[in-house]
């Protein structure tokens, strides 16, 4: 069973009184938690919480690996095993689409993962050291890709090495996911969603509350010890901002403004994305109580796990 939705409608706080109730212990999918001295940008749980619900993929990365969806699956996988082996039930939260789609076998193409300065960037190596220079590095990385590819495609061939730089897996490896089933899991989507004049409030909220307690702190910190704007882990909403603000390009307020900016956009994208789930159990946070929330989302869990 999974819990989905935009970030900010309260998938942690439900997650942790369904994992109460169901002997369950939560499978982290999200991409950025996956990296340690990154807690406040990411708004990790606590340790105490984890104490309290067993977590797992938080914290198994350094800022400086790339993290690819395919390490995830194998992961994913093998603590699904020993969860199981222990009696006890995997609850899949968070709200990264693209790492349940690799999972659970459903479609990729809507959800890879897109960086326009990425793209620029190898557009412009096209530019300047020839198209045929660009086409040996993919070649070099995913010769699959590259065998596909003409060297003149420059469009493609930047949108594949592109992919490759934010997930650390060829293209190849990644459209060949969806033809094959990853987990032999049957999983029943539980969709929070929100108004979304209260998500918006909500995220506004967080940013200030994160901004204001330590995240400008945790950014000159990983960046003095050598965690920079090189990385994937550096170029997730926030961080990139408050980069710019540790060296002097970007006011404070200019990077809490964009941090919120381009929250609210993956915010939008992460509803368009889950819209396209299935089997979803949809509810809408909006309308009642948590408790009232709690009852019906455990009723339905229960008949899925036939308890």
């Amino acid at each position: 069973m999974a819990i989905i939705g935009p970030t900010a409608v309260g998938k942690t706080a439900l997650s942790l009184e369904l994992a109460a109730r169901l002997n369950a212990e939560v499978m982290s999918v999200d991409s950025r938690q996956v990296y340690r001295y990154m807690d406040v940008g990411t708004d990790k749980i606590s340790p105490s919480e984890r104490r309290s619900v067993l977590h797992h993929l938080i914290d198994i990365a350094d800022p400086d690996e790339i993290f690819s969806v395919a390490l995830f699956v194998k992961l994913a996988q093998e603590a699904v095993t020993r969860i199981l082996a222990r009696g006890r039930t995997p609850l899949f939260v968070g709200g990264t689409p693209f790492y349940y789609n690799a999972l659970f076998n459903a479609s990729l193409t809507v959800d890879l993962p897109e960086d326009r300065k990425t793209r620029a960037y190898f557009e412009g190596l096209a530019e300047a050291e020839g198209v045929e220079a660009l086409h040996g590095m993919l070649a070099e990385v995913d010769p699959e890709s590259a065998a596909r590819l003409h060297p003149n495609d420059v469009r493609r061939v930047s949108r594949a090495l592109e992919i490759h730089a934010l997930t650390g897996t060829p293209p190849s490896r990644l459209y060949s996911l969806k033809e094959k089933a990853r987990s032999g899991m049957d999983v029943l989507y539980i969709g929070l969603n929100r108004r979304r004049d209260e998500l918006y409030e909500n995220i506004t909220s967080r940013v200030r509350r994160q901004f204001s307690s330590g995240y400008p702190e945790e950014v000159e910190w990983l960046l003095k010890n050598g965690f920079d704007e090189r990385f994937p882990s550096m170029q997730g909403f926030g961080y990139k901002e408050l980069a710019a603000f540790c060296r002097g390009t970007m006011t404070l307020e200019e990077a809490l403004e964009g941090d919120i900016r381009r929250t609210k956009a993956f915010c939008r994208r992460q509803m368009t994305w889950f819209g396209k789930f299935s089997p979803v159990s949809w509810y809408d946070v909006s309308s009642g109580s948590a408790k009232d929330l709690l009852t019906a989302v455990l009723e339905t869990a229960k008949a899925h796990l036939g308890r």
